[in-house]
């Protein structure tokens, strides 16, 4: 008969030791400005995401969250998306190049949805409208979607369904 051997402080397999494949801890994405009215003025459906034409100050601006979204829209001209009065304030560091805070700047989007876009806006009434702001892989990017304009009876029903559910997670808890 075999004695059995005690294995009672060792682990059965160690694990490996492997320094280069720990993911990083960052995020892929993080937004750093959301327009919360849109939600409330619009009916928002279709979101696409978009890149965006900045300067090197316009950059560092954003990444300090010095953006405001109030009135802001995308226009379609020639064939191109341009987002129009999205405010970025100026960068204070940004030395003698002068800056536009409220200039459009041009959208990256390719040549379907552009279109596609543009016929919804043109045919159905609709708005496109910027949803967010943020980085995806260190790159600025916008979530733009379509939206349809609330009328006041729309927004008084919204707000009921709120108070309600609000109503129904208090009874639960």
């Amino acid at each position: 008969m075999q004695a059995q051997a005690d294995l009672t402080g060792l682990e059965p397999f160690p694990q490996p030791f492997y320094p280069y494949a720990v993911m990083s801890a960052k995020p892929s994405s993080t937004t750093v400005a959301a327009n919360k009215k849109a939600r409330h003025l619009y009916e928002l459906s279709e979101a696409t995401e978009a890149g965006i034409v900045l300067t090197g100050p316009e950059v560092k601006s954003i990444r300090a969250g010095k953006v405001n979204f109030i009135d802001s829209y995308v226009d379609f001209r020639q064939g191109e998306a341009w987002l129009v009065s999205l405010h970025i304030a100026p960068y204070a560091n940004a030395g003698y190049a002068p800056q536009e805070p409220d200039r459009d700047r041009k959208l990256l989007l390719h040549a379907k949805e552009i279109a596609r876009l543009a016929a919804a806006v043109q045919q159905k009434g609709l708005t496109v409208v910027p949803v967010r702001l943020y980085f995806h892989h260190g790159k600025i990017k916008v979530e733009i979607a379509l939206g349809r304009g609330k009328k006041l009876h729309d927004h008084r029903e919204s707000l009921k369904r709120r108070a309600e559910e609000m109503d129904m997670l208090r009874e639960l808890a």
